[in-house]
């Protein structure tokens, strides 16, 4: 989970919605991989490398926090 301090979003933990790529599937870097909710902000957040998703660590509904691996993309 990226820390969207740097967005001016401070957070403790957010929900993750949806995932945009199933485990198997291709993602490439900057393209969306996830949407997260917090207290006040809905946001998609993009893949930081290229890649199949091997493994998703966080389903939707759960919560995370800011730098927890949420998805393995090798």
């Amino acid at each position: 989970m990226p820390d969207l301090s740097t967005l001016d979003y401070q957070m403790e933990t957010a929900t993750i919605v949806r995932w945009f790529k199933q485990e198997g599937e291709r993602v490439e870097k900057g393209e969306p991989l996830f949407e997260v909710m917090t207290e006040k902000v809905t946001i998609n957040i993009a893949s930081t490398v290229s890649g199949i998703v091997q493994r998703i660590l966080i389903n939707e509904g759960e919560e995370a926090e800011p730098g927890q691996e949420l998805a393995i993309v090798a």
